[in-house]
């Protein structure tokens, strides 16, 4: 196996046995690997911080199916700016988790690579808000294949009207023809989600609070429905949402 030098961030860490880690790493060159860390509890001069959950770092490792072995990693940034804010520690772990459950593992995807690094940017600078989140998740959604359907409806490809759309269960949108029943996805939550898709930066959707809670209902839906398993960050993402609003 020959040594490899890798952009990465750091999704996920856990101990193993006295002195090793185990980590997960979405990287630019291969996507979603894991990676094992020898000794990374004890070498400070060989891994240091670079572990930590979703640092960006230069590493060294020898790439393999199933667990890779890491040689060294140097970091690009820890982000200060999130570590230091209790909420946008909570988005910064949830976005890093929504990597680790939805990505196919070995893959490049380096849209997403770009995606989250610009969202943890944005959170690292403290002007986050709600709408970026909802922002990256529509985005990471498309880039993925499992957007919903926002401009026509996904069962007879009805351009959607004036009074938007019907959710329907796993967050598929539909018409008033195909569906009698569904949560009501107004035109402008449609029309806002289109516009994050269209934008390259965030910070420029403006969502008003009735729209904004529309989309995270969609968005809640589609993410939940292409997730093996539920999102453990979620709870603490929501519990620190709460305490800044009240």
């Amino acid at each position: 196996m020959h040594l490899e030098k890798l952009q990465a961030f750091v999704l996920s860490n856990s101990d193993y046995g006295e002195s090793d880690r185990i980590v997960s790493l979405f990287t630019l060159e291969h996507g979603r690997i894991r990676g094992f860390a020898r000794g990374a509890r004890n070498s400070r001069r060989r891994f240091g911080p670079a572990l930590e959950t979703f640092a960006r770092i230069d590493l060294q490792l020898n790439h393999k199916e199933g667990l890779s072995s890491l040689r060294s990693a140097d970091v690009i940034t820890l982000y200060p700016g999130i570590r230091a804010a209790l909420g946008a520690i909570s988005h910064g772990l949830y976005a890093c988790e929504l990597l680790e459950c939805l990505t196919p593992e070995g893959q490049p995807l380096p849209r997403l690579y770009r995606l989250l690094a610009a969202y943890l940017e944005r959170l690292d600078s403290g002007q986050s808000g709600a709408a970026d989140r909802r922002m990256f998740e529509i985005n990471l959604l498309n880039i993925l294949g499992y957007r919903p359907s926002l401009d026509g409806c996904s069962r007879c490809g009805s351009p959607f009207d004036e009074r938007g759309a019907l959710m329907q269960q796993g967050g598929e949108l539909v018409c008033r023809f195909c569906a009698a029943t569904g949560h009501q996805m107004t035109s402008t939550s449609l029309r806002n989600l289109s516009f994050c898709l269209a934008t390259s930066r965030f910070g420029q959707a403006v969502f008003e609070e009735e729209t904004l809670q529309l989309a995270g209902i969609l968005l809640d839906e589609s993410l939940a429905t292409h997730s093996v398993r539920k999102f453990k960050s979620l709870e603490f993402l929501q519990q620190t949402c709460s305490a800044v609003e009240s």
